[in-house]
């Protein structure tokens, strides 16, 4: 299933897209975390009931969870490739003496749609980026859960850009202002449920700006994977339904060109990812 949350007659609703996309069904649930937390057997049989569509051009996309209930927690540098050219833009910031995981939060007051706007905070922010990211949405209470039962706990899938303000990433030595600003997290156009997806995802992942191809890769590549971010978070921290993890990005962002290529207004980024969809921004 591929659900969404949508605007229509002024009125935020939940539904699934129909199978060639073209179509909206409504679902019975107030917002996207009731419908993730709702069990199984009632998501489906209200998928089977659900009512009249209506065409995807009738409304409007909203992000999948447009305001989370936390946080979204986030992997850095979890590509070996995309490590290496963090690593030639700024040794000092982005160098990783250990092959262990960076994890750090994104502050998200309210995520960006799939066509909204990436706002450029002009004044505040120069050497703005992208990131396309795979994120994984939980689907139960997630604590001490092993490796091997990881894929147990996972809801589906979105397409995430990590928008990043990059000097103001390196100047603070840590990363939750410079990733948190108002506008910096588009998220979906939709979640793919799991039990669309074999897991370990390995989905081509990739993003444009402009209609440049950036970046260009597989999500099987990730340096942690999916299932041992989870085992090692949740062995710590309970992870909640509708908890968002980003997985990391790719080579290709604008700081890893010579010279970079940073976002300026005006620029249309497209993040997308292979099962799932596109994200289409445009920075203001």
């Amino acid at each position: 299933m591929k659900l969404v949350t949508y605007l229509h007659d002024g009125k935020e609703a939940v539904g699934v897209l129909s199978g060639d996309g073209a179509a909206v069904r409504l679902l019975p649930f107030p917002d996207m975390n009731a419908l993730i937390e709702a069990p199984r057997d009632r998501l489906l049989s209200a998928v089977k009931d659900a009512g009249d569509s209506l065409p995807l051009s009738a409304v409007t996309l909203l992000a999948p969870i447009p305001r989370p209930r936390q946080d979204v927690i986030c992997l850095g540098i979890n590509y070996k490739a995309h490590a290496e050219e963090a690593e030639r833009y700024s040794s000092e910031a982005f160098k990783k003496e250990r092959p262990i995981p960076i994890y750090f939060s994104k502050r998200v007051s309210e995520a960006v749609a799939p066509e909204g706007f990436i706002e450029s905070h002009s004044g505040l922010v120069q050497r703005l980026d992208y990131e396309a990211e795979l994120a994984v949405i939980i689907s139960k209470t997630a604590r001490n859960v092993r490796a091997a039962d990881a894929a147990d706990y996972i809801f589906g899938y979105t397409v995430l850009n990590d928008v990043s303000a990059r000097l103001l990433q390196t100047t603070h030595k840590q990363w939750y202002f410079g990733k948190g600003l108002d506008g910096f997290t588009p998220m979906g156009p939709c979640i793919t449920t799991a039990d669309e997806i074999a897991f370990p995802p390995a989905l081509r992942i990739s993003s444009r700006v402009n209609g440049e191809l950036r970046q260009d890769s597989t999500t099987d590549l990730l340096i942690t994977s999916i299932a041992d971010i989870i085992e090692e978070l949740s062995s710590g921290m309970t992870l909640l339904p509708g908890t968002i993890i980003a997985t990391g990005t790719p080579a290709g962002v604008g700081m890893g060109f010579d010279p970079p290529k940073f976002l300026k207004p005006g620029d249309v980024v497209e993040c997308s990812i292979e099962g799932i969809g596109t994200l289409r921004n445009t920075v203001r």
